[in-house]
């Protein structure tokens, strides 16, 4: 059995598979053939469990804040059939391990719906963080909440608007709604964390308490992080020492803190993360879709920190939740313009297999992606290519031939062995369009709530 390493040390290296080679007792059963390489799986490593895709319910690629009124037409469906298929279409790409950000707004229903994401997981076999959403502070808009948007709504829309205002529950209550979520949690694959949305949408009071909460639990935080450039307006404004000071002084920044996106991180606040050892979940097709920019990537490289994941955020760059490509599009964004590569192959591999497993709270994971590697080299000459090359350069979904978590077979030859994932899909998708009667109601009003969020971020300073 022929090896080279692909990720770095202390990880199993990826395995070329020869004639006669011995096999590890997990993949005997499975049909290896001649060619097939076996690698440590890749985590996406920030996510949000879309089984019905953003553009599928209208929600168009736009600037993130005048995206977002959009997601109010996510159409109602039972959220352990959302979190099947959203899984599924992962594991199905040879990814067996996800940071999940659970959308729900309603504290009295997370529990319940935080069980019906972690039974999703397990009937299909991944490994899952579950990230618990925690807010209370500048709903709609920045600087203000939601009367900042009246001036640029009618007097119809705004009074039809009014009524959805969220009330927040008390931070204590928020705060044990983790803990009962953690409490009833009794699968050994399933992390459950700590979910601020954003500093832009808590208040200090609460992120105080989520900092002291973490280090008395010793439970990971997984939040949003100065994604738009209108966050980065807003949150200079409101943190005038700096956000990322601020979180530090209050004890927030620790290794148990991922962020994600950081696209408007300033050098010295890369530097600051990562002598606090926090890592980065970076999600460069999200940012690109959402104009938000590229990630300082290649400069945490060289500062040797912070570390960093990739995610893809419910997105991929065809929309299609596949993380190779993801790995391919953050190569290129971040390989720099000189002679030298600013940042290599094995970087990316390390991001996705080591940083992964950190976001995820499983560095020690033994999950492994069966890729169909003689498919991917059917046509080169020399078979001594770094097979972490050949992989970033044409690795994706349709060459995963099989996946293993925790010694379980998950996906044979895009087939999931747990589930009847297209018999789920058209379930799934009934229970979607027999809310279309009450979304198409509510398509006006999105669209109105969607343009008054442009005209108002387009009076700040700056922006258009």
């Amino acid at each position: 059995m022929a090896m080279r390493l692909l990720p770095s040390p202390g990880h199993a290296p990826a395995q070329r598979i020869t004639e006669g080679a011995e096999l590890p007792q997990a993949f005997q059963s499975f049909g290896l053939q001649a060619g097939d390489l076996v690698l440590p799986s890749p985590v996406n490593a920030h996510d949000h469990g879309y089984g019905i895709r953003t553009l599928d319910f209208g929600a168009v690629d736009d600037a993130l804040e005048v995206w977002i009124p959009g997601l109010r037409l996510r159409p109602r469906t039972d959220p352990y059939l959302e979190a099947l298929v959203a899984f599924g279409r992962l594991a199905r790409t040879g990814i067996g391990a996800t940071m999940h950000c659970h959308n729900s707004l309603n504290v009295d229903r997370l529990v319940n719906e935080a069980g019906a994401v972690m039974r999703a997981a397990g009937d299909i076999g991944i490994r899952l963080a579950f990230s618990c959403p925690l807010l209370d502070h500048d709903a709609w808009a920045y600087d203000g909440g939601p009367q900042r948007l009246q001036p640029f709504l009618s007097p119809e829309d705004w009074q039809a608007l009014a009524g959805t205002i969220p009330a927040y529950a008390p931070i204590r209550t928020q705060l044990a709604a983790v803990e009962a979520v953690a409490a009833a949690n009794a699968n050994p694959l399933i992390d459950v964390q700590y979910g601020p949305i954003g500093p832009q949408w808590c208040s200090n009071a609460l992120l105080e308490a989520i900092a002291e909460a973490s280090a008395r639990h010793d439970r990971r935080i997984h939040m949003h992080l100065l994604e738009s450039p209108r966050q980065r307006i807003w949150l200079d404004r409101r943190f005038p020492e700096g956000v990322v000071n601020y979180l530090d002084r209050i004890g927030f920044l620790s290794p148990r803190l991922a962020v994600a996106h950081g696209v408007q991180l300033r050098r010295d606040e890369c530097e600051l993360l990562a002598e606090r050892g926090v890592q980065l979940a970076s999600n460069p097709t999200a940012n690109l879709r959402l104009r938000s920019g590229v990630a300082p990537i290649s400069s945490t490289i060289e500062l040797g920190g912070p570390a960093f994941a990739i995610g893809l955020d419910g997105t991929g760059l065809d929309d299609d939740q596949d993380l190779w490509r993801e790995m391919r599009l953050l190569y290129l964004l971040q390989g720099g313009r000189g002679l030298s590569r600013q940042l290599t192959a094995r970087n990316v591999f390390d991001a996705a297999i080591r940083a992964g497993g950190q976001v995820i709270n499983a560095r020690d994971a033994e999950d492994y992606t069966i890729v169909d590697y003689q498919a991917l080299i059917a046509e080169a000459l020399f078979d001594d290519i770094d097979e972490a090359e050949v992989l970033l350069t044409r690795m994706s979904a349709r060459y995963a031939k099989g996946l293993f978590v925790a010694g379980r077979a998950v996906m044979r030859e895009e087939e999931l062995t747990g589930i009847d994932f297209d018999a789920a899909l058209s379930e799934l998708l009934a229970q979607a369009r027999a809310d279309l009667p009450r979304l198409e109601k509510q398509r006006p009003l999105i669209a109105a709530l969607s343009a008054a969020t442009r005209a108002y971020y387009a009076t700040w300073p700056g922006l258009s």
